[in-house]
């Protein structure tokens, strides 16, 4: 019997288990000193005035949101194919989400659409990095710029990506971070608002600890705020994470190095085009079949890797066609047929750090015979 070969697994090693271990030993497991070691540590890696620890990365993109004056009936463009927490965080406070198609290639918002879905109601743009992928943010940042529009970055998928040698995450008037198991990185869940712009940090600084002040008084509450943030527990964890974090790229460069190796002569497949001039920070490693195959019957090969105890999964399935946004945005089959040609052929593979050449190649010849 062939042992599973889990579709991922976060790096845990004995610093991380001692950094938390150490903290709940101490007299302070929420609002303690961690929480500030790990947001200095992070602005270093980032380079940026400010780095905002917060309890999800949805967390993050919903404060962002309020900073910016994002309310009721305005609109923001950005990308069907993406985790659906991007444009849930529109909606929290009445925005919406304004849908444009993909590059085929690169999987990621079309520079080259988004100009036509501009109205008068048009407010900021929110560009993902998926997968790991920096977003052509001179081509977004030209158009924002012309319309006087918000740019908010969602980096969730990227830590450790750069964009014309500018880490993701900093290219936007702020940039956004997860920390769930399956990223980069992990604080078990958890997130990460960056941004050199002063009153966005300000704000969400108290919006994420029950609208407080920074420096405020415990039962002062200025504006609303909501209870989003990070426990010191979560912290000591990210600390150690972050000073590892080179250690962590390394590894999954090597794993996604040898699926790519593995794959080159695979013409049934392709993979995301990575742009010259950037680079990308492995979050997942995703296939797409070539358009001789459809849903069906990927579907299909999914099921047979998952019976032989490979761990693999769609991603992602468009978000204009979650019942939700079909019900609240009017939706349908064939508004973005990029993304839906894209999302019906795409599979992600086992991939993390722990990943060994002999599950890599089981992995691949599984696949193969499939195929």
């Amino acid at each position: 019997m062939q042992s599973e070969i889990s579709l991922s697994a976060q790096d845990i090693t004995q610093a991380e288990i001692d950094a938390v271990v150490a903290v709940l030993r101490s007299e302070r497991l929420s609002l303690g000193p961690r929480i500030p070691e790990f947001e200095a540590e992070f602005a270093r890696r980032l380079g940026t005035r400010h780095a905002i620890a917060c309890s999800s990365g949805t967390a993050g993109l919903h404060m962002c949101w309020r900073a910016m004056g994002i309310g009721p009936g305005d609109e923001v463009i950005t990308t069907p194919f993406s985790f659906i927490a991007s444009s849930n965080s529109i909606l929290f406070d009445g925005g919406k989400p304004v849908f444009v198609d993909i590059d085929p290639q690169t999987w990621q918002i079309d520079p080259a659409r988004i100009e036509a879905a501009i109205t008068p109601r048009t407010k900021a743009v929110l560009p993902v990095d998926v997968f790991g992928v920096p977003a052509d943010m001179d081509a977004i940042w030209s158009i924002a710029r012309r319309h006087n529009l918000r740019v908010l970055e969602d980096s969730c998928e990227a830590l450790g990506a750069t964009y014309k040698g500018r880490p993701a995450g900093t290219l936007g008037e702020a940039g956004v971070f997860g920390f769930y198991p399956n990223k980069q990185m992990t604080t078990g869940e958890g997130g990460m608002v960056v941004t050199n712009n002063d009153d966005i940090a300000f704000m969400v600084r108290s919006l994420r600890n029950q609208g407080r002040d920074p420096d405020g008084g415990w039962l002062a509450h200025p504006r609303l705020g909501y209870n989003y943030r990070m426990t010191d527990i979560q912290a000591a964890l990210g600390t150690v994470q972050v000073r590892r974090f080179d250690e962590i790229l390394a590894q999954r460069d090597r794993v996604a190095g040898l699926y790519r190796e593995r794959l080159a002569d695979e013409r049934r497949l392709t993979l995301q085009r990575i742009p010259a001039d950037c680079r990308i920070s492995w979050f997942v490693f995703v296939v797409r079949l070539s358009d001789s195959y459809d849903r069906a019957q990927r579907d299909g090969i999914l099921r047979k890797l998952q019976s032989q105890g490979i761990g693999c999964s769609v991603y992602f399935p468009p978000i204009h066609l979650q019942p939700f946004y079909q019900e609240q945005l009017g939706c349908r089959q064939g508004d973005f047929p990029i993304t839906e040609a894209l999302s019906a052929r795409t599979m992600a593979l086992p991939f993390h750090n722990h990943l060994t050449e002999a599950e890599i190649d089981r992995v691949v010849k599984a696949l193969r015979a499939l195929l």
